[in-house]
């Protein structure tokens, strides 16, 4: 459906549209930026978990938290979907428990979305592992899993198809940061630590599957085991992680968010924060599997990190949603169009 069409029909929303020309390396890119005001979407939010599902073609957002001015906050456990060009609240029979900084990414192979871990109300790093088949979700068993923990980037697990696994990396809890591989089979349902001969310092890290390279990459983020926010490069070729060097990269960040376009054919990374909290990004960057370059597109979304971004293969753009920024947290949605 064209962006045209979908103004059409979609007459109940507010929309702000601006086109811009950008330059790479590799010629002319067109970009699209789109603020959706959607009826009745989401609470505002950081934290949660996003990922989206090609069986249904839909974007599922899971649980996160909200921080009142008192600083408390408020845990959810609640699944929205965002279909035909607008949200809708699920009333699954089963679900997880409320919580923050959970890990999901939709599972190739089993046609189903995987959850893991996250920290609930009371402060508990979890570990359990959830599917949802796009009615309801089901709570799985496996023999093993990975340590209990969180992630505030809420893109550090993805499916990695030329495995046909879901890769999980790093994370931190009650110890500190993580910095272990495992991989999920959706097929036997089970984790497997994986054993690689390099691997990026522990922490946590946003990480997206380039299908052009058909490599899992890894950028910045941090860990207890360094001072400041990271920018080096790390991808994962189903056995080990190897650095790359690239001409040019974003400033170092963590709790940023990365996904791959598949109509561009780059992975895109957006936002998150370096230094303090209050030093929240917008800056746009795409990684053609060699090196990354930032693009301006006219109009940008606020400033955020803790957000959740994936790839919307009906409308073939990037979608955005909630996140925090210097105050309060967002509940805005947004649509990023990239063509060659």
């Amino acid at each position: 459906m064209s962006l045209k069409r979908i103004m059409h029909a979609q007459t109940v929303m507010l929309l702000l549209f601006t086109a811009v020309v950008l330059m790479t390396n590799s010629g002319t890119l067109r970009a699209q930026t789109v603020n959706w005001a959607p009826l009745n979407p989401p609470a505002a939010r950081c934290c949660m978990g996003f990922a989206y599902d090609s069986t249904t073609s839909s974007t599922v957002l899971f649980g996160g938290e909200v921080f009142n001015a008192a600083g408390i906050g408020t845990y959810f456990g609640d699944t929205w979907i965002w279909q035909s060009e607008g949200w809708h609240k699920l009333s699954p029979a089963n679900s997880p428990s409320a919580r923050h900084s959970v890990e999901m990414a939709y599972d190739g192979a089993a046609n189903n979305i995987v959850l893991f871990g996250g920290q609930d109300s009371t402060g508990a790093y979890l570990n359990d592992t959830w599917t949802w088949d796009g009615t309801t979700w089901t709570q799985q068993f496996p023999p093993t899993s990975p340590p209990a923990r969180s992630t505030p980037d809420s893109t550090g697990m993805v499916y990695d198809a030329a495995t046909q696994t879901v890769v999980l990396f790093g994370g931190g809890n009650s110890v500190g940061a993580l910095g272990d591989t495992w991989t999920w089979d959706g097929i036997v349902k089970t984790w497997t630590q994986q054993n690689p001969a390099t691997s990026p310092w522990a922490r946590s890290a946003p990480v997206a599957y380039d299908a052009a390279t058909q490599t899992v990459v890894l950028f910045g983020g941090n860990g207890s085991d360094v001072a400041d926010e990271l920018n080096d490069t790390w991808t994962w070729n189903g056995s080990t992680w190897a650095q790359q060097f690239p001409t040019s990269a974003p400033p170092a960040r963590t709790s940023a968010s990365m996904t791959f376009d598949t109509l561009l054919g780059t992975v895109v990374l957006f936002g998150g924060f370096s230094g303090d909290y209050g030093d929240s990004l917008n800056d746009t960057w795409i990684w053609n599997g060699t090196t990354w370059k930032q693009i301006h597109p006219a109009t940008i979304p606020h400033n955020r990190y803790s957000f959740g971004m994936d790839y919307d293969t009906v409308h073939k753009a990037v979608f955005m949603f909630g996140g925090f920024s210097s105050g309060p947290a967002l509940g805005d949605t947004w649509v990023l169009a990239l063509a060659p």
